[in-house]
């Protein structure tokens, strides 16, 4: 477990160094494999076809990879394995990523450009941005950085350490192909149903962890009341069971309220989509960005310590 904690520490300091890779990053390489399977097996109109489908698809994507890592890491010494491992870490986690195109999005709302700020939010939601106004622009912002903390950063971090590099890169990858597949349109509302639901179980303790935290690292202890507060009594009225937890504690810790609905695509369109409440306070500005950010990085030096500790004490 001191080697696994040694590690994560070595992948976070890759990931502070470098971000994302720009040119060939593995994921980009995955997500055309992907998508060349999705073309290949969703083919049938029946739902369960396109179900069974679906599963089969998830386990070609996924199978290889994962199944190369193991083999790797039976046939190496320790020392190759560490390296190994941090590089596979370093590549899974986004939390660098994510705090540019954060940081961009703010950027552009501080001159008031909002035609490249809707763009640079275009590129981390999947929600249509063309008709947003700065508060809906930011309120956007602050939860893809809440809810994509979870799914890039402390989801990988909690899979590594239970389950190794093929734990971390298993996730990854199945929350990849939620992204791509997960939508509910006639092409993937049942396609996509088992990566889907299988990112919903991967990513289910920790999300709650990542809301724990975020209610543990809010600015003061009342604050950390509200954040818990809304998290007990409007996650369950969220659409996604993991990131209802995650964007209502971290609203509520933040102490602002997210967006009200959103325009997504459809099959007949774009539509706009009411959302539940969601936080509490006076809705999110162009400064909660930088203050997500912020609640993030204390809750990501919450979870080190706290692993440092355990790792110590075990």
């Amino acid at each position: 477990m001191l080697l696994s904690f040694f590690t994560l520490l070595l992948a976070l300091a890759l990931d502070y160094r470098f971000a994302e890779p720009r040119r060939f990053h593995p994921l980009v390489g995955f997500g055309r494999y992907a998508d060349l399977i999705q073309q290949a097996l969703n083919r049938s109109s029946k739902k369960r076809d396109q179900f069974i489908s679906g599963i089969v698809a998830v386990l070609l994507a996924v199978t290889p990879f994962v199944g190369f890592i193991i083999i790797v890491q039976h046939s190496m010494p320790v020392i190759v394995n560490l390296v190994i491992d941090a590089v596979l870490l370093y590549l899974c986690i986004g939390w660098a990523s994510l705090q540019q195109h954060a940081r961009a999005i703010s950027a552009e709302l501080q001159v008031n450009q909002l035609d490249p700020a809707r763009e640079q939010l275009g590129r981390i939601v999947s929600r249509d941005t063309q008709q947003l106004d700065s508060t809906q622009i930011s309120q956007a912002s602050v939860e893809s950085v809440l809810e994509n903390s979870s799914d890039a950063l402390f989801a990988t971090i909690f899979w590594f350490m239970i389950a190794g590099a093929e734990g971390a890169v298993l996730h990854r990858l199945v929350n990849t192909l939620d992204a791509m597949w997960g939508y509910k349109t006639h092409q993937y509302l049942f396609f996509g149903r088992f990566a889907a639901r299988l990112d919903d179980v991967l990513n289910y303790f920790p999300a709650r962890l990542t809301a724990y935290g975020f209610v543990f690292c809010a600015s003061s202890v009342e604050q950390g009341k509200k954040a818990l507060s809304c998290w007990k009594s409007q996650a369950k009225q969220c659409a996604s069971p993991n990131g209802g937890p995650v964007m209502t504690a971290g609203a509520g810790a933040l102490n602002v309220q997210l967006s009200e609905g959103a325009w997504y695509k459809t099959d007949n369109g774009t539509e706009w989509q009411a959302k539940p409440e969601m936080g509490c306070g006076e809705p999110a500005q162009m400064q909660t960005i930088i203050d997500s950010l912020a609640l993030v990085q204390k809750t990501l030096l919450f979870w080190l310590l706290s692993l440092g500790g355990l790792v110590f004490v075990f």
